[in-house]
């Protein structure tokens, strides 16, 4: 209906109500009057029908949508009525020297709930009529606060959400056995299984977009003990924003349930560290390389150089960038191998870096025990030539990215990190150039991580694969893995190695469960097998040897590990002799190179593991 259309109906609509109004109040006072011979009744609905469209149009009462409408509606309806009846007495006043009060208050009142009525009712037929579709998902709404009203609220006047509310839960004593927008609140978190039981419920919706990590695994444990399918509600700033809107929800991510926040940047310091400048990204097709390139792409650089050895990732990360940034920011694109010494020190020559992000390597833990030479060369050889080349050339400040394998490595993949930080170390050492490296754990979602296997194996049907019951990981999110990177950059002074407060280990079959029950699956229907140890894994990992550890954190949740020992005359002879070993011989080498002198350090409870991290 078109708005012209619209306004037409409610202007004739409110003159019958107006009129009805004032002719029933007179009637009720003077039954035997005749209505068309009073003259002070037809001064009054004249005044008062004027008087009404004047006002109603001042208030906007033509303009509203009613099927929305709230307190707020009734409060304008409230004025306009008023106003109407205080004018037409003041025109009784001025014709007749008199006021008819008892009439124009039965008239008031009248209109009061005529014209509230005619407008809420449209309202009420809509929410019980037009928008109880039968597919529609009784839903129970976790959080009766301002998001879960606002949510619930919108579901009932979105009749295309197919989500019926039915019920709260609310920790909150006080809200409990009320009701909000005609849905009870029926009981606390801890309820939610019982609830859910009760009254049928096909969704639930957390809608508390302040919660902390820890609160929201909380909820979700709850909420994994019914057959329910869970979402949640997008984070407060996407909603103040305007980027997505209440019922915009999402399904629960295994990201969501680290029982730790996220790490805040220093926004200003890296913005001065690369604002206007040339930086350099290894690996920048790879996971974790992309990740920096997105985020570093946010503080303005003058020049993004996009340097891996697959073209098709490179070309990707590049096309994403383009339709993504700021025209000021020039991408440009190296194919290249960090194994090619020749190659990176053209690149930094041409180029002349202000910062440079190694993220090139490889990581896969069992395919780097059964090919350690390939580990010498990109992990080893790669990093030597990426940072001397960095150095030669005047790089103001160099981050490698490692990883917590690197701290007493039992895989040649850790052993062949932890050389490549010595030699960072060592550069640091003999250059004006800033050298540092990042140590962080498992990342949720990269490429070889458990993620993206086991929601291949659920979307099979399972068996999901653990290697041991008892396995525990640290474990990050992408972007935080990048944040961390960038961060260090700021905070280098030169040869540190930076790790992140990544709060308690998580059990790897623990992970799997819940990515089972975020998947809408039963663990008894999916099933998890345990496959055993592959060879180089551990039980556990550490993100500080005992002897790196130091007491305070340098920025919040972010350790610096103490300097140790470095064996480069060692680590020349590895590069030299390593084409010439066998695999056996060579592998444990790597081992013996990178355990040299450390103190093996066995954790077996989270106290403990918090005292080796820092």
């Amino acid at each position: 209906m078109s708005l012209r259309k619209r306004i037409g109906i409610l202007v004739i609509v409110d003159s019958f109500i107006v009129l009805t109004a004032i002719y029933i109040s007179n009637f009720f006072l003077n039954p035997n009057v005749h209505l068309l011979m009073y003259d002070i009744l037809l001064v009054s609905s004249v005044a008062l029908l004027t008087f009404h469209h004047i006002f109603s149009w001042h208030y906007k009462l033509y303009k509203k949508a009613w099927e929305y409408a709230s307190v707020r509606e009734l409060i304008a309806i409230f004025k306009a009525v008023s106003l109407s009846i205080l004018m037409t007495g003041a025109v009784q006043l001025i014709v007749f020297q008199d006021i008819a009060l008892r009439t124009l208050t039965i008239t008031f009142m009248l209109h009061i709930l005529l014209i509230g009525g005619s407008r809420f009712s449209w309202r009420v037929f809509r929410d019980r009529y037009l928008a109880s579709a039968s597919n529609q998902k009784r839903t129970l709404v976790v959080g009766a606060g301002a998001a879960g009203t606002m949510v619930v609220r919108q579901l009932i006047n979105n009749k295309e959400a197919h989500l019926q509310p039915v019920a709260f839960v609310d920790d909150d004593l006080r809200k409990q056995h009320l009701e909000i927008h005609g849905v009870p609140v029926l009981g606390g978190i801890h309820d939610i299984a019982e609830i859910v039981k009760e009254r049928e419920i096909e969704n639930i919706v957390i809608a508390i977009p302040s919660l902390s990590k820890k609160e929201l695994n909380e909820i979700f444990q709850e909420c994994t003990k019914t057959s329910a399918k869970t979402k949640i509600l997008p984070m407060i700033e996407d909603l103040m924003e305007g980027n997505v809107s209440v019922n915009s929800f999402r399904d629960v991510q295994v990201e969501d349930l680290l029982g730790r926040e996220p790490v805040q940047l220093d926004n200003k310091g890296i913005a001065e560290n690369l604002s206007g400048k040339v930086v350099l990204v290894t690996g920048a097709g790879g996971s974790i390389g992309s990740e920096i390139c997105r985020q570093v792409s946010k503080f303005k650089p003058a020049k993004l150089i996009l340097l891996g050895h697959g073209e098709n990732s490179i070309y990707t990360i590049e096309m994403e960038l383009l339709g993504t940034i700021s025209s000021s920011i020039e991408i440009v694109t190296e194919i290249a191998d960090v194994q090619d010494r020749d190659k990176m020190f053209d690149v930094m020559d041409k180029y002349k870096p202000d910062v440079v992000y190694h993220a090139a390597a490889h990581k896969h833990v069992p395919l780097m025990e059964r090919n350690p030479e390939a580990a010498v060369k990109n992990n080893v050889i790669g990093t030597k030539n990426v940072a001397e080349a960095a150095s030669s050339f005047g790089v103001g400040s160099f981050v490698m990215v490692s990883t917590d394998k690197a701290v007493n490595p039992t895989s040649v993949m850790g052993a062949s990190k932890r050389l490549a930080e010595m030699i960072v170390q060592n550069m640091d050492a003999a250059s004006k150039t800033r050298f540092v490296a990042v140590r962080f754990g498992n990342v949720l979602g990269s490429r070889g991580s458990v993620i993206p296997l086991f929601k291949k194996q659920i979307e099979k049907g399972g068996p999901v694969t653990v290697t041991h019951p008892d396995m525990v990981r640290y474990f990050m999110t992408i972007p935080e893995a990048s944040r961390l990177v960038i961060q260090a950059g700021v905070l280098a002074k030169g040869g540190e190695i930076f790790v992140l407060d990544m709060g308690d280990p998580v059990k790897i079959v623990d992970l799997a469960s819940n990515l089972i029950k975020l998947s809408g699956h039963l663990v008894e229907d999916i099933g998890i097998k345990f496959t055993g140890i592959r060879p180089g894994e551990k039980m556990f990992e550490e993100l500080l040897g005992k002897n790196e550890v130091h007491d305070e954190q340098v920025y919040p949740k972010i350790y610096v590990g103490k300097t140790s020992e470095l064996y480069m005359e060692e680590i020349e002879n590895v590069i030299r002799e390593f084409g010439e070993m066998e695999p056996s011989v060579l592998r444990e080498t790597l081992l013996e190179l990178g355990n040299r002198r450390v103190e093996k350090v066995r954790v077996s409870s989270p106290s403990e593991k918090r005292v080796v991290t820092g």
